[in-house]
């Protein structure tokens, strides 16, 4: 079966919702909004065969695929990917891909396929209960964080991201970028430019979105959305540094407000970054999320 491949815009979302419904990893990269608000950075381009959506990189000669989703044949799926990368003489290579989508790929393919899970990539995933609560001795510190800010600060407030303050996570964002020196750094430039997007398209993208306030001024807010029916994934998170406690505070109350109802809260990766891997590991998540590039044992 012929796959069809066509650059994703933002009218197809109702579409590739049809099929992201049935998604049930946990992986942060599967809802159209992180594709979608990416693709700039990361072009993506999507194709649907035997009831299952596929995205591939837009990358020449060389693209990669992502593991099927959707209700239909996804082992199908698999095997147009590998007739489309036969008929186009490209090496087969598929992105993060986790342990139970590899598991299902040998059992399809025995032996056919190897997997190189890279840490970088994994997702820290979190009891939403322990992030709202901080209780227990192993977050001891992080409740500290929280009653100094209490203590330092009394005159903070959060709400919801609606249109009545939406201009001004805008202009937090923007005072942000200017404090954190991302003109300089190419990738703390994309991940505002996509933070700032977002912003800009939360209704179109059904995304959910808290601040914090601080003697009336902005001065940190969060944006998210569900990944599965248990668990909450945090895409964007953005606070003063100055402000101490800022950062735990907007984590524990968007937990609360944001995330609601949810199991599990996917704070996504760490991209490498020491400084960053230790911050999420200080949260004690209940899990990581591996995911890995998968390609033939015989290219």
């Amino acid at each position: 079966m012929e796959m069809e491949f066509k650059k994703i815009t933002l009218e197809d979302k109702p579409a590739l919702d049809r099929y992201l419904q049935y998604n049930d990893s946990r992986s942060c990269e599967q809802t159209f909004a992180n594709i979608y608000l990416w693709s700039r950075e990361y072009p993506m381009e999507y194709a649907v065969t035997r009831d299952c959506l596929v995205y591939r990189s837009m990358d020449r000669p060389s693209p990669y695929y992502c593991f099927p989703v959707g209700a239909g044949d996804k082992k199908g799926a698999v095997e147009d990917i590998l007739k489309k990368c036969a008929a186009e003489d490209e090496n087969f290579r598929m992105a993060c891909v986790t342990p139970e989508q590899f598991a299902l790929l040998e059992q399809w393919f025995p032996g056919q396929f190897q997997v190189t899970y890279n840490r970088d990539i994994a997702d820290y995933v979190y009891e939403a209960e322990k992030l709202r609560t901080l209780a227990g001795k192993k977050l001891h510190g992080k409740r500290n964080h929280i009653n100094r800010f209490l203590h330092d600060y009394q005159n903070w407030s959060y709400e919801p991201i609606d249109d009545s303050n939406i201009e001004e996570c805008f202009l937090m964002g923007e005072a942000w970028r200017l404090e954190n020196g991302c003109e300089e750094d190419e990738e703390k430039n994309a991940e505002m430019c996509v933070s700032l997007n977002a912003l800009r398209l939360m209704k179109e993208l059904s995304l959910t979105g808290g601040l914090l306030r601080l003697d009336g001024k902005v001065i940190a807010f969060a944006i998210g959305e569900p990944v599965t029916k248990d668990t909450f994934v945090v895409h964007i998170e953005k606070a003063f540094g100055e402000v101490q406690g800022a950062y735990p505070m907007i984590n524990q109350q968007f937990a609360i407000h944001g995330a609601a109802g949810y199991t599990y809260i996917n704070r996504e990766d760490d991209m490498g970054e020491e400084g960053l891997r230790k911050a999420k590991l200080s949260y004690r998540p209940a899990f990581l999320v591996e995911k890995g590039y998968v390609t033939k044992k015989n290219s």
